[in-house]
């Protein structure tokens, strides 16, 4: 099956509109894991929920992200600065009713989910299992613990990365060895890795194919819709993807 992952959309309307119109025409889409922060920086959050209620293709998992959580529990402590507390208010003070029952009904809990892609058992994870919400998975860290995975799906960095570990194993055939596949797809709506494009990760599960893909939106369009509800740092930063 060709999955779609997607994290970090942040309410940006046009990045993910961008982003559903492009693979429609360039794959035949099986299913979709969703690992949170749909919502808040953007300023259409509701709108990003409608667009994601309406896909063609399952959703396999749909987690709650560190925003959701703060936002749910009105608890903005963690966050890194005042204009981060104060967004996420203003993000609490719009969203509809149909917004409230999708993050409440729709998106797990947690902040972690597991499921089976056929044979592989998957993680996906908005942070890490040091902290589901707020400490992510990044290259040179300890992985131990994730190598009763066959693949790992986790974001929250805004930062693309792809990790192969090998694991020792009691697999002869296999040389005694077991693999785990690390993948965060960057942030479709707020990337921080230098390319301001829509970022997202198309996974063929069948040949393991990761494909890492930076699709172009009409970033002018979404900024217009700032008009000094948050600060414009959020405004600014689509430009250059920091």
């Amino acid at each position: 099956m060709n999955l779609l992952v997607l994290s970090d959309i942040h309410g940006n309307q046009e990045a993910l509109r961008a982003v559903l119109t492009y693979m429609g025409r360039a794959y035949q889409i099986d299913g979709c894991v969703l690992l949170g922060d749909l919502i808040d920086y953007g300023m259409h959050s509701n709108e990003v929920v409608q667009l994601l209620r309406n896909v063609q293709y399952p959703i396999l998992c749909n987690i709650l992200g560190n925003h959701e959580q703060a936002i749910l529990t009105q608890d903005y402590d963690r966050f890194s600065s005042e204009r981060g507390r104060q967004c996420a208010r203003y993000t609490r003070s719009i969203l509809n009713d149909q917004t409230w029952e999708y993050i409440r009904d729709e998106m797990t809990g947690s902040g972690q989910t597991e499921l089976m892609l056929g044979e592989k058992k998957c993680l996906a994870v908005h942070g890490s299992l040091a902290d589901v919400y707020w400490k992510s998975i990044a290259p040179g860290q300890d992985l131990a613990d994730y190598g009763m995975y066959d693949y790992v799906f986790s974001g929250h960095s805004h930062m693309p990365h792809f990790i192969e570990i090998f694991y020792e194993a009691d697999a002869p055939h296999r040389r005694n060895r077991k693999k785990t596949i690390f993948i965060n797809p960057g942030s479709v709506g707020q990337p921080r890795n230098l390319n301001p494009m829509a970022q997202c990760v198309v996974l063929d599960t069948e040949t393991e194919k990761v494909v890492y893909e930076k699709i172009p939106y009409d970033i002018e369009k979404e900024q217009a819709s700032y008009h000094g509800q948050v600060d414009d740092f959020y405004k600014g930063r689509l430009e250059v993807g920091v």
